[in-house]
């Protein structure tokens, strides 16, 4: 006789609200608009389920980007770490670590699709102040500045707040440079600035001494 869990990593079972979001974030990386009509049609359910399930699309939404942000951003540490120490300037590890996140950001299959077609929604949904992904990625950030900070690989004279605020609001401007100035976005010039933002201690030395 088969197990539940069998029947759940086999992909059987009934559906409930874990399955709802892993079908629909698959949608969302594969390119697709998460639809929450197709969402409960896949599921074979009626929509006042999968909106009991997961509230509203907006709600959903919310949930799978910042699933896949902190995703790339935990996945980012070993890379950061070794350009990072390959880099003749010996920058923060932060500062590379949020730069490979806006490049991964912006080559995205699903965050292209969504930024392309629904900007201005995205914009609101993510960047807004009452929004739960910032609020969630400036907490991200700051703790990953104080571990870094404590390390002695990062010096900002900006107070920890304030710097996390800043920083998100940064990356935030490059991921959506063409919907606010019509740019191409570019991942190297958002590095730039992160890295004057989030300098590592060789940089901040040389800053003090006026060199460039």
């Amino acid at each position: 006789m088969r197990t539940s869990l069998q029947d759940r990593l086999a992909g059987g079972g009934r559906p409930d609200p874990l399955t709802a979001f892993r079908v629909a974030r698959r949608a969302f990386q594969a390119g697709r608009r998460v639809d929450m009509t197709a969402l409960a049609a896949e599921l074979g359910v009626n929509r006042a389920t999968v909106y009991r399930w997961v509230g509203s699309r907006e709600e959903l939404l919310t949930e799978i980007i910042w699933s896949l942000a902190q995703r790339t951003v935990e996945a980012s540490a070993e890379r950061a770490r070794d350009r990072a120490a390959a880099d003749p300037d010996h920058p923060s590890e932060l500062a590379v670590r949020l730069t490979l996140f806006v490049q991964d950001t912006l080559t995205h299959p699903g965050m292209r699709r969504f930024l392309a077609e629904e900007g201005e929604f995205a914009m609101r949904l993510l960047t807004l102040s009452h929004s739960a992904f910032q609020r969630r990625f400036i907490t991200l950030v700051d703790t990953l500045a104080a571990a870094e900070t404590a390390a002695g690989g990062l010096v900002s004279p900006l107070p920890p707040a304030d710097l996390a605020f800043t920083v998100v609001r940064v990356v935030e401007s490059f991921v959506y440079l063409k919907l606010i100035t019509g740019e191409e976005p570019d991942g190297a010039r958002a590095g730039r600035v992160l890295r004057s933002l989030l300098p590592g201690p060789a940089d901040a030395r040389a800053a003090r001494a006026g060199r460039p």
